[in-house]
C-alpha cells in the first residue's frame, strides 16, 4: 500500500474546502475593512467634526463585525466536517490496511504501538488538516492583506514589521527543528506506554494471583517518567522561544506607535492613518504569537504521518495470486505433502506427511513446543512452508483465495478468545449476518453449553466481558466450540480445545461430533481421551513426526504414545488390578 495520501483526501473533499476558504476570504476581507473605518471615524467625525457621519460608521462597524462572526462560524465549521471525514476514512483505511497484514506482523509488533497509531497518530494528522491547517493558511493570507493595507497606508511604517517578522520566523522555524525530534520521541513512548497499560489490564488477574501490583506500578512508572521527561522537554523547547515571539509583536507595535506618531506630527500620515496602521499591527501580531504553536503542532502531526506511513508501507507476507482459484464447494480433504516450516531461522515442522478425508479424524499429540500449533497455522495458511506443499481439495494452498482457505475451516484455538459482546454474536462471529438463531442453538447445545446459558439472566443476549472475564474456563472453551461448530465448515480444528472441561463434558461434545459424519476433523491435544477414537493418531516429537497409528496400533508399539497412556492412565489401571485381585 502506498503512503498516507493526504493530497488524495483533500482532493476528494475538495468542495468543502473551497467553500471553507471563501468564508476565509470574506471574513478576511471584512477584517481587512474595520480599520478603514476607524481612519474614517478619527479623520471626518473626531479630527473633522462631520458628526452625521458617525452613525453610518458605527453601523458600518456593525455589519463587518456580524458579517465576520457569519463567515468565521462557517469556515471553522466547514473545515471540521472536512477535516473530520479525512480522519474518518484515514482511519478505516488504516485498521483496513492493519487487519490485512499478516500474523507474523502481529508477532513482531504490539498491540499498543498500533493501538497509538490508529488512535493518537491518526488525531494529530486530523488536527493538522483541520484547525491547525486552517489557522495557518488564514495567517498566512491575514499577514499579506495586512501588509497590503499597510503599504497603501504607509510604505515607510511598513519597514517596522517588515523587519520584525523575519526575526520571528527565524526563531519559529528553529523551534520546529527541535521539536521535531521530541514529538519522535513522544511518539514513540507514548506506544510503549499504551503496551505497559494494556498488557498490565489485560493480565490484571495473572498479576494479583501473583502478588505483582508493586512491581507493575514500578514499571508502568518508569515508561510514565520517560513520558514526563520528554513531554517537559518540549516545554523547555517551547518556553525557550514563545516568550521571544510574543516580545518581538509587542515591541513591533510598540515601535510602529512612536514613529508613527513622529510622522503625524510631521504630517506624513493622519491621525486617522496611524489609527487604522496600529489595527492592523495589532491584527498582524495574533499570527506571529501563535506561529510557535503551530509550529509544535504541524511537527507533531508530521511525525505521527510518518508513523501511519511505517505502517502502510508494510506489505503482508501472506498474499494471494494474482488470479487465485476459487472452489465452488469445499469437500474439506486436506493433505500435507512432506511438509517442512522454519520461522527466523529455527526448524520447527520436518517432513510433515499426512492426509485428512471428508468425514474423518485425525489426532494429533506432542510435547509442549513440538509442532502442533504449527500445523493449524499452516492449515489456515497464517504462515507459508518452507518446503512441500498443503492442499485442500487437490489444490496447492498458495493457489487458492484466501477467503476459500478460511471459510473451509473453523478453528477452537488453544488460547481461546471472546469478543465484549452478546453470546450470540460472539457464537455467530463465522457467518454473523446470515446465521439463523437455531443454528446457534444447536451449535450451544452440541457444545454442552445449553444449561449454562440458560442459567444466565439475559441468556442468549448476555454481554461476555472483555476475553471472556466472568466465565470459567470450561465456559469459555464450550461458547469457542459452539462458534466453531455454527460456522458449519468442511474441516474442523480443535486445537487443545477441551482441557479444561472434565471428563464427562468431554465426552458427551465427542458423541455430539462422531454425529457430523461429512466433516474432517484435526483434534490437537494432550489427553489419550481426546484422540483415542481418531482414524489416525500422529505424535510429533522435536518438529518431526515420531510414531503414527491407531490407538490399538500405538499402544502395541510401546512407544511414546504408550507412555504418555502409562503416565495418564498407569495408576487407575493398577488400583483396578489391585482392587479386582481383593
Amino acid at each position: 500500500m502506498k503512503k498516507n495520501p493526504i493530497g488524495a483526501y483533500i482532493l476528494r473533499n475538495w468542495y468543502l474546502y473551497l467553500i471553507a476558504m471563501v468564508s476565509m476570504v470574506i471574513s478576511i476581507t471584512l477584517d481587512m475593512c474595520a480599520p478603514m473605518v476607524t481612519r474614517n471615524i478619527i479623520d471626518k467625525v473626531i479630527v473633522g467634526g462631520q458628526m452625521e457621519l458617525l452613525t453610518g460608521f458605527l453601523l458600518s462597524l456593525l455589519g463587518i463585525g456580524l458579517g465576520r462572526a457569519i463567515f468565521q462560524y462557517s469556515k471553522e465549521f466547514i473545515f471540521d466536517m472536512a477535516s473530520v471525514n479525512i480522519a474518518s476514512d484515514m482511519r478505516g483505511n488504516l485498521f483496513r490496511h492493519i487487519q490485512r497484514l499478516s500474523i507474523r506482523y502481529f508477532d513482531k509488533n504490539n498491540t499498543g504501538e498500533l493501538m497509538a497509531r490508529v488512535k493518537d497518530d491518526v488525531d494529530r494528522v486530523w488536527n493538522s488538516i483541520g484547525f491547525v491547517g486552517m489557522l495557518i493558511i488564514e495567517g498566512i493570507i491575514h499577514i499579506t492583506c495586512v501588509l497590503v493595507c499597510m503599504f497603501q497606508i504607509s510604505p515607510l511604517l511598513m519597514l517596522i514589521p517588515l523587519a520584525v517578522m523575519p526575526m520571528v520566523g527565524y526563531i519559529a522555524v528553529k523551534m520546529e527543528n527541535q521539536l521535531s525530534d521530541v514529538y519522535d520521541a513522544i511518539s514513540e513512548q507514548n506506544a510503549e506506554l499504551n503496551t505497559v497499560a494494556q498488557e498490565n489490564l489485560a493480565g490484571v488477574r495473572t498479576v494479583k494471583a501473583f502478588a505483582r501490583e508493586d512491581y507493575e506500578i514500578d514499571k508502568f512508572a518508569k515508561h510514565n517518567k520517560k513520558y514526563y521527561d520528554l513531554n517537559m522537554r518540549q516545554a523547555k523547547i517551547l518556553i525557550k522561544y514563545d516568550p521571544n515571539i510574543s516580545f518581538l509583536a509587542k515591541l513591533m507595535l510598540l515601535l510602529v506607535i512612536v514613529a508613527g506618531g513622529i510622522l503625524v506630527i510631521r504630517n506624513q500620515i493622519s491621525l486617522g492613518d496611524l489609527g487604522a496602521f496600529s489595527e492592523y499591527a495589532n491584527n498582524i501580531i495574533w499570527p506571529m504569537e501563535i506561529l510557535g504553536w503551530l509550529s509544535n503542532d504541524f511537527a507533531s502531526a508530521i511525525a505521527s504521518n510518518k508513523k501511519i506511513n511505517k505502517i502502510l508501507l508494510e506489505e503482508p507476507e501472506i498474499k494471494e495470486e494474482e488470479q487465485p482459484v476459487h472452489l465452488d464447494t469445499i469437500k474439506g480433504r486436506l493433505e500435507f505433502e512432506h511438509v517442512s516450516f522454519s520461522l527466523d531461522n529455527t526448524q520447527i515442522l520436518e517432513n510433515i506427511d499426512f492426509v485428512l478425508e471428508p468425514g474423518k479424524t485425525i489426532g494429533i499429540m506432542g510435547m509442549t513446543g513440538s509442532g502442533k500449533s504449527s500445523i493449524v497455522n499452516l492449515t489456515e495458511r497464517f504462515y507459508d512452508v518452507t518446503k512441500g506443499r498443503i492442499t485442500l481439495d487437490g489444490v496447492d494452498l498458495k493457489k487458492l483465495a484466501l477467503s476459500d482457505v478460511r471459510r473451509s475451516t473453523a478453528v477452537v484455538m488453544q488460547d481461546v478468545f471472546l469478543f465484549s459482546d452478546t453470546i450470540t454474536d460472539n457464537v455467530s462471529l463465522g457467518k454473523r449476518d446470515s446465521m439463523q438463531q437455531e443454528t446457534i442453538r444447536n451449535a450451544v447445545r452440541a457444545a454442552s453449553a445449553q444449561d449454562f446459558i440458560e442459567r444466565m439472566s439475559n441468556q442468549y443476549d448476555t454481554i461476555i466481558g472483555e476475553r471472556g472475564v466472568g466465565l470459567s474456563g470450561g465456559q469459555k472453551q464450550r461458547i469457542s466450540i459452539a462458534r466453531a461448530l455454527a460456522k458449519q465448515a468442511p474441516i474442523l480444528i480443535l486445537d487443545d480445545s477441551t482441557s479444561a472441561l472434565d471428563m464427562e463434558t468431554e465426552y458427551e461434545i465427542w458423541q455430539e461430533l462422531s454425529k457430523q459424519k461429512n466433516v474432517a476433523k484435526m483434534v490437537i491435544a494432550h489427553r489419550i481421551s481426546t484422540v483415542k477414537n481418531a482414524d489416525e493418531i500422529i505424535i510429533l516429537e522435536n518438529g518431526k513426526i515420531a510414531e503414527r497409528g491407531t490407538h490399538a496400533e500405538l499402544l502395541a508399539k510401546k512407544g511414546l504414545y504408550y507412555k504418555t497412556y502409562e503416565a495418564q492412565y498407569g495408576d487407575y489401571h493398577n488400583a483396578m488390578s489391585v482392587a479386582t485381585s481383593v
